[in-house]
C-alpha cells in the first residue's frame, strides 16, 4: 500500500494533477494534510482494523466450537494405562488425561475456523482489491491480474499447507476463508468506497448547478378523447 500510494502521488505530481488530489483542512484555508500521508494512513488504518476484526471473529468461533485438531492425540499424549480405558462405557474427566504441553494442547482444541486461513485470505483480498481499484496506469492489463492472482494463490497455499500438515480440517480452512473474504469485501466496498478519493470541487459545483436549475415546463397537449368529452358536456 505504501509503495502504491507513493507511486500514485509521484505520477500526479509529474502530470501536474496536484490540485485535484483530496485534501483535508486543518486550520482555516491555509494548512492541508499531504494527500500521500492521508491516503496511506487511511488505507493502512482500515487494513489493520480488518485484521483485528478478523482475529476477533475467529477467536470467538474457536472458543464456541472447540473442535479438535487432526493431530490432537499426538500433542495430547494420553496416558491410557492411568485412565483405566479398559471399560467400554467410561467418560474421561481427569485433568491429567493428557501428558503433553498444556499450551499446545489448548491450541489444538481450537481449530474451527482456521485463524491462519482467515488472516491470509483477508490480506490477499484487501491488497488485490486495492491494486485493482488504485492502479490505473496504461500497460497494466496483464500485470494487475497476475499480481492479484499471485496474492490469492499464496493465501490458498496457506490453507492447503494447514491441511497437509494435519493442523486443520478442510472445514476449518473453508470457514476461515469465508470470514476473511467477507470482512475484506465489506471494508473495501462500504468503508473506503473502493479506494476512491473525494470528488473534486468542480464536480460538486457542477452537480449543485444542475440541482438549482429550474425545471423546464412542457405545454400540455389535450388528447382527442378529452376534446370529444368536453364538446359532449357543452351540448348537454
Amino acid at each position: 500500500i505504501i509503495v502504491g500510494e507513493t507511486a500514485v502521488f509521484c505520477l500526479q505530481l509529474a502530470t501536474k494533477d496536484f490540485e485535484n488530489q483530496e485534501k483535508t483542512i486543518l486550520t482555516g484555508d491555509c494548512c492541508y494534510i499531504n494527500p500521500l500521508v492521508r491516503r496511506t494512513i487511511r488505507f493502512l488504518g482500515i487494513y489493520a482494523f480488518g485484521l483485528f476484526a478478523t482475529d476477533i471473529f475467529v477467536n470467538a468461533g474457536q472458543v464456541v466450537t472447540g473442535n479438535l485438531a487432526p493431530h490432537f492425540l499426538a500433542l495430547c499424549k494420553p496416558n491410557y494405562t492411568a485412565l483405566g480405558c479398559k471399560q467400554y462405557t467410561q467418560f474421561i474427566s481427569s485433568v491429567h488425561a493428557c501428558t503433553g504441553n498444556p499450551d499446545l494442547i489448548m491450541k489444538a482444541r481450537k481449530t474451527f475456523p482456521s485463524k491462519e486461513a482467515a488472516l491470509s485470505i483477508y490480506a490477499a483480498m484487501y491488497l488485490a482489491m486495492y491494486i485493482t481499484n488504485t492502479v490505473k496506469a496504461r500497460g497494466t492489463r496483464l500485470a494487475k491480474p497476475v499480481l492479484c492472482l499471485g496474492l490469492m494463490c499464496l493465501a490458498f497455499l496457506t490453507g492447503i499447507n494447514r491441511v497437509a500438515e494435519y493442523r486443520n480440517h478442510w472445514s476449518d480452512v473453508i470457514a476461515g476463508f469465508i470470514i476473511g473474504i467477507s470482512i475484506a469485501v465489506f471494508l473495501v466496498v462500504c468503508v473506503v468506497n473502493n479506494f476512491r478519493g473525494r470528488q473534486p470541487e468542480h464536480e460538486h459545483s457542477h452537480l449543485d448547478n444542475l440541482a438549482q436549475m429550474p425545471m423546464i415546463s412542457i405545454p400540455r397537449v389535450e388528447s382527442p378523447l378529452e376534446k370529444v368529452m368536453s364538446d359532449f358536456l357543452k351540448i348537454i
